[in-house]
């Protein structure tokens, strides 16, 4: 497949996983977003670098 067809469908999946949470329950959302905010800098950045780690190892295991 050619990148430029598959960027668009993974980009469209990502906001779709993305508004699940929102969508069927949007206090846990609001009290998750709370939470975040007063979590550190850093401890974001690891869990975001976790997260793209994990996406990488998908890949890789799917390709």
């Amino acid at each position: 497949m050619e990148f430029w067809k598959v960027l668009p469908v993974a980009i469209a999946l990502v906001f779709i996983i993305e508004g699940m949470v929102p969508f069927v329950s949007p206090n846990r959302w609001r009290t998750m977003l709370l939470i975040v905010e007063r979590m550190d800098d850093r401890v974001i950045r690891n869990i975001g670098l976790g997260s793209m780690l994990f996406g990488v190892v998908i890949l890789y295991l799917v390709h």
